[in-house]
């Protein structure tokens, strides 16, 4: 276990975004034995909560679905895969046709359309992702406007659904319009584009080459569709419980759910199975 990769929401997090006891020193005793932890998340590395943030033996980090691989302690940027402003300004034309509300990352913040900004409530029905939402988004008159004005490249694009169907038509949709981008989810109802090459079992082989580590030294934790590149990628790919079907399916085993401390359990099986083989030779 040189490199662990580890999903934030649904994942290393409880439901209620909380980083457990049990999980952080497990983490901790990781760290301790040799292995790289690295956060692989959806959020900028600003939006990474400061419990896990700040901890100690965090070195990388692996953001914005593998749009960007930080080296934290040197505050560096060590890869970037973005979406180019004028591509991106294309594509939030076609969503201005279908009834969604949308949101981009750029320059590691959210922004969004004022008019979308203020109809939240009703695509983010789910507390926690509206309070994320709303703390970590800048309203602005008209997105489209303000992307042509700064001209700065886009992390990623994300947009919310009100009807659970049309979500998975347009998912599919995307992906034959789009063959440019990679379309996933991290949450029920939204729908998240990226370069194509900007995803996170991109990012965790890129990461390992780095730190000169092959693939089947790595170990990967997830829940959703955004982790399943970096489930099949990783040596060992680990599914939450609470896991949607196509993770679970990408993943060599399955462990409890982020709220039975899955994370910290499938890292004391996994210690457990290294000392024995270590005992047998």
């Amino acid at each position: 276990m040189k490199l662990i990769a580890l999903d934030l929401d649904g994942t290393l997090l409880t439901t209620d975004k909380k980083l457990t006891p049990e999980n952080e020193a497990a983490l901790r005793r990781a760290s301790e034995a040799g292995g790289v932890i690295v956060p692989a998340t959806g959020r900028f590395f600003g939006a990474i909560p400061d419990n896990v943030r700040t901890l100690p033996f965090l070195r990388y980090a692996i953001t914005v679905n593998g749009a960007e691989i930080l080296d934290v302690r040197a505050g560096l940027v060590l890869h970037r895969a973005e979406i180019a402003c004028e591509r991106a300004v294309e594509i939030m034309e076609y969503l201005d046709t279908l009834p969604v509300i949308y949101d981009c990352y750029m320059d590691d913040w959210g922004w969004m359309t004022r008019s979308h900004y203020e109809q939240a409530a009703d695509y983010a029905p789910h507390r926690y992702s509206l309070e994320l939402l709303l703390r970590l988004r800048t309203p602005v008159p008209e997105l489209k406007a303000h992307l042509t004005e700064v001209g700065h490249d886009v992390q990623k694009i994300q947009m919310f659904f009100r009807d659970p169907a049309l979500r998975e038509r347009e998912m599919e949709q995307m992906r034959r319009r789009f063959p440019d981008l990679a379309v996933t989810s991290s949450i029920p109802g939204n729908v998240e584009l990226n370069r194509r090459d900007a995803q996170k079992g991109a990012a965790l082989q890129w990461l390992a080459a780095y730190l000169g580590l092959a693939p089947s030294q790595t170990v990967a934790f997830g829940d959703d569709l955004n982790d399943v590149s970096m489930l099949r990628a990783a040596g060992i790919g680990i599914a939450m419980g609470n896991a949607c079907p196509a993770a679970k399916a990408a993943a060599d085993y399955v462990t409890e759910s982020c709220d039975e401390n899955g994370v910290a359990r499938a890292l004391e099986r996994l210690a457990a199975c290294v000392a024995g083989n270590e005992q047998e030779t």
